[in-house]
């Protein structure tokens, strides 16, 4: 979608004194440019969250997280289609070194025990990495572990911090350390980024570890 837009954001938020966490709702509106906005919006993204940021002129990041783990709904700027959710920082990047027109994205959704997809609450899972453009979500991999023990301390927010980071050699790193009395004991995930994909054939995963084609 081309067209220049005007946009509306709106943000309601409600704390009571004493509770825990709060509630709040994100709104964006869009118009074509110059529009009456007493008209229909060509479209409207409402959902549960804190606030709401556009990315690269082409992304809308709602943060949404009200209570004690931060995440964000991503959608696309020219439709408010919803792309994916990730629980750690947007992470973006160019894929080419001579330009930094071709931007690409990468997010990590961790499920939580109430996930309404069945697949993902099986215990060796861990997250699913998305690797997105500005249109659309290229492609998706679900992260397991052999152990399941080792993968539900892994997606557990209370227990292990995550992180997503990009190389300038375009290697993607995705880094879990154990937070603090524990240890950090790290484990890391380096994926190279060939074409425009990641080159999971020649990711360097630790023992015990897979990362395997998603699909919704």
């Amino acid at each position: 979608m081309g067209e220049r837009l005007l946009l509306r954001k709106t943000t309601h938020s409600k704390q009571i004194l004493g509770d825990k966490g709060m509630e709040g709702t994100v709104t964006l509106e869009a118009w074509p440019l110059g529009a009456d906005t007493r008209q229909k919006p060509l479209y409207t993204v409402k959902a549960t969250g804190t606030d709401g940021q556009i990315v690269d002129f082409s992304l809308f990041a709602v943060s949404r997280g009200l209570d004690e783990t931060d995440w964000w709904s991503v959608y696309k700027l020219g439709t408010g289609q919803h792309l994916f959710d990730t629980y750690v920082p947007l992470l973006s990047f160019s894929i080419s070194r001579e330009t930094l027109t071709t931007t690409r994205y990468v997010g990590l959704e961790v499920p939580g025990d109430d996930t309404k997809d069945a697949r993902l609450k099986q215990p060796k899972v861990i997250a699913v990495l998305t690797y997105a453009s500005e249109d659309r979500v290229i492609r998706e991999w679900l992260l397991t572990c052999d152990d399941p023990k080792r993968a539900q301390l892994l997606r557990s927010f209370a227990d292990v911090t995550h992180k997503l980071t990009m190389s300038e050699s375009l290697a993607l790193t995705l880094a879990f350390r154990e937070n603090f009395p524990s240890p950090p004991n790290p484990v890391d995930l380096v994926i190279p980024v060939q074409g425009d994909d990641l080159d999971v054939a020649h990711a360097k995963l630790p023992s015990q570890f897979h990362l395997s084609v998603w699909h919704r």
